[in-house]
């Protein structure tokens, strides 16, 4: 479902200077939850920027405060430099695409595509041509005759952002649009999303809990943990240097150790099971055993469990392994190994608001 809201008015000096997007100590409360626990946050022009997190980690409620649908208890938010805090969501630039898509079933895809600019006045031709556009760009060209329940639910995803779009907003923001796809519609929709949004140059604000999608997707990414961000950056800094112990365990898969004293993080991918024999080269090793093994196709997994304790899971590409020589490692002797550099040394949200507890997250 998509909410319309005014047309994007022509950039200021003061637009362009500033963010898209600007979060400044932004609070929201119900009851005696913490939803959204004082964040800041900047988006910039043209970004593809994620807000990923568990469910109830606050990322839908900070994207319903920018759209007007929900008012921060504290801090402001601002629209290309504007404070929009008294503003209802329709006088915002921003338009939102939901999940369900909402489109309206007796109407054709052109009429639904055309709604929000017929409601504002918008010229016949006008609405015409900006509603062709809009099909092509989301590959439904010829397809304005069509109901909604001639098409697939791709398609009708397609539809609805077509119709956020046409309107022209300065940000358009997506919650979790891709949720109700199977996972091979959702993976091309994913390339087609950011092809779109790299062709028609909007920023999109874009909340999900898939890890997946955030890193495919991304220019930057924020990751919400209990109403905080734990972090902000690009897809492969959040993922290769995670700030937290929450960032390094949400975001992909890694692995949580402690030796003397030290808490660290290393990938699976990262690790290496030496053959008998195998030289480590500077590699810092420890000796294990092999306690389960998955066996996926392109991949297997190993869970080792170590000798100085801990457990580690361990990613192999299968370039010359079968099923059976895979699960034939259970319970075998093995030695491990990383290169120290590939570690990452963590702390937990809870250790890192204690040491910094006036710092703002998110910055």
């Amino acid at each position: 479902m998509e909410q319309s809201t005014a047309t994007a008015a022509e950039p200021t000096t003061l637009a362009t200077s500033a963010p898209d997007i600007r979060l400044s100590g932004v609070r929201k409360v119900y009851g005696e939850v913490v939803a959204v626990a004082g964040i800041d946050l900047e988006v910039r022009r043209g970004e593809f920027f994620t807000l990923l997190g568990p469910s109830g980690s606050g990322k839908t409620t900070t994207l319903r405060m920018i759209a007007g649908f929900e008012l921060p208890d504290a801090g402001t938010v601002e629209l290309g430099g504007r404070d929009v805090g008294d503003l209802p969501p329709y006088d915002r630039e921003v338009n939102t695409v939901f999940q369900d898509y909402a489109l309206f079933p007796h109407m054709s895809v052109a009429e639904n595509v055309e709604y929000g600019m017929r409601v504002r006045g918008t010229a016949k031709d006008e609405r015409a041509k900006r509603r062709r556009d809009a099909l092509e760009m989301v590959r439904l060209g010829g397809y304005d005759d069509r109901k909604p329940s001639e098409l697939s639910g791709g398609q009708r995803q397609r539809v609805a952002l077509a119709r956020s779009i046409v309107n022209r907003p300065r940000v358009l923001l997506l919650d979790e649009p891709l949720g109700a796809l199977d996972l091979k519609l959702r993976e091309q929709m994913q390339v087609e999303l950011k092809q779109i949004q790299d062709e028609v140059g909007i920023t999109f604000v874009y909340v999900t809990h898939d890890q997946e999608e955030a890193l495919t997707m991304s220019d930057r990414v924020a990751v919400f943990n209990d109403g905080r961000i734990e972090q902000i950056g690009a897809p492969a800094e959040v993922y290769e240097a995670p700030a937290s112990g929450f960032v390094a365990g949400f975001v992909g898969t890694s692995n949580l150790i402690e030796r003397d004293g030290r808490r660290f993080t290393i990938r699976p991918e990262k690790i290496r099971l030496l053959a008998p024999g195998e030289s480590a080269d500077g590699m810092h090793t420890e000796s294990g055993r092999v306690r389960d093994v998955a066996y996926a196709g392109m991949i297997t997994r190993y869970l080792v469990a170590l000798d100085a304790g801990g457990e580690l899971q361990v990613v192999r590409q299968n370039l010359e392994t079968s099923s059976s020589q895979a699960l034939e490692q259970v319970g075998r002797e093995v030695v491990v190994a990383w290169r120290p550099e590939h570690t990452v040394a963590v702390t937990t949200a809870a250790n890192q608001r204690e040491d910094e507890p006036d710092a703002q997250q998110g910055r």
